[in-house]
C-alpha cells in the first residue's frame, strides 16, 4: 500500500482506508485510483475484514480528479482521447468496485467533496459527514459537466435534487446533504469517528455471509423491473434461509441468545 492511501484494520474487522495526499486535496490521480481499486479489491477476499471505513486527511475529502494530470494528458495527436478514456474508465471500474465489493463501505466525510471526490462519497453505501463538511459537481464552472459523477449522484438523491447539483455547480451543505439522501446524516466534526465506528461496529457484529447478500442484491434489484425484483428477491431468500447463520440467527432469537455466527 503506498503513502498515498493508508491502511488500518482492528480486531474487529474494521478496516479504515485513509486518503493520504492532502497537498493535493486528496485528488483521484492515477496513482490514487489505483490504490484504492487495489484496496477495495484485496478487502473483499479478505475474510478478517467486515466494514470498511473510507476517510481522508486534511481539509478536502477528495478534490476530484487531478485537474493538471489531466491537461498533461492533452498532449498527442488524439488531444488526449486516449489518455481521458483510459483514466475515466479505470474511475469508473474504482467505484464499480465499492458497489462490487461484499463488504459494506462508510465513508466517513471531514471535509469538501467535490466533483469525482462527491462521486466517491455516493458511491459508498453509507456516508457520514461533519456538519463542516461540503459537496458539490462544480464541472459546469469550467466547461466540464459532472457527467460520470452524475451516475453516483443521481442513484442516491432525486433527479431535481441532483439536476440543481449539476447544473448550478453550487455547493451543498453536509445538512442539506442529509435532507437529499447524499449522506445518511452530519455530526459535529468531534462526534464524526465515534459516529462511524458506532455504524461500523453494528455491521461488523452481523453475519458477513447475510451482509454481503444483502449488499449484494440491494444493487442488483434496483435495476429491475418492480416483478423482477420481487422473483429474484425471493430467491435470495430461499439461499439465505438454507445459509447456516439463518439457521443459527433464528434460533438464538426463539432461544432468546446471541447468535454464533459461521459466516457460511
Amino acid at each position: 500500500m503506498t503513502d498515498i492511501l493508508l491502511r488500518e484494520c482492528d480486531a474487529d474487522g474494521i478496516l479504515r482506508l485513509t486518503l493520504n495526499n492532502p497537498a493535493k486535496r486528496n485528488a483521484l490521480s492515477e496513482a490514487m485510483l489505483a490504490a484504492l481499486t487495489g484496496a477495495f479489491a484485496e478487502a473483499g477476499r479478505d475474510p478478517a475484514v467486515r466494514v470498511i471505513i473510507l476517510a481522508a486527511n486534511g481539509p478536502a475529502f477528495s478534490a476530484g480528479h487531478d485537474l493538471k494530470e489531466m491537461t498533461a494528458g492533452r498532449c498527442g495527436d488524439d488531444r488526449g482521447r486516449a489518455y481521458f478514456t483510459k483514466v475515466l474508465g479505470d474511475c469508473s471500474a474504482m467505484m464499480q468496485g465499492i458497489v462490487n465489493c461484499p463488504k459494506p463501505v462508510i465513508a466517513e466525510v471531514t471535509g469538501i467533496a467535490t466533483a469525482a471526490g462527491c462521486q466517491l462519497v455516493a458511491s459508498c453505501d453509507l456516508a457520514i459527514a461533519a456538519d463542516t463538511a461540503a459537496f458539490s459537481t462544480p464541472g459546469v464552472h469550467i466547461g466540464l459537466f459532472c457527467s460520470t459523477p452524475m451516475v453516483a449522484l443521481s442513484r442516491n438523491v432525486a433527479n431535481k435534487h441532483a439536476m440543481e447539483m449539476l447544473l448550478t455547480g453550487d455547493m451543498t451543505s453536509a445538512a442539506r446533504a442529509a435532507e437529499i439522501g447524499l449522506v445518511n446524516r452530519s455530526v459535529p466534526p468531534d462526534a464524526l469517528r465515534e459516529e462511524v465506528m458506532s455504524v461500523a461496529r453494528k455491521i461488523a457484529s452481523k453475519s458477513a455471509l447475510t451482509v454481503a447478500t444483502g449488499k449484494r442484491a440491494f444493487y442488483a434489484q434496483s435495476e429491475m423491473s418492480l416483478a423482477e425484483a420481487y422473483d429474484y428477491a425471493a430467491q435470495v431468500m430461499v439461499d439465505n434461509m438454507l445459509a447456516r447463520d439463518a439457521e443459527e440467527g433464528i434460533s438464538a432469537f426463539i432461544e432468546k441468545r446471541t447468535p454464533e455466527w459461521q459466516d457460511a
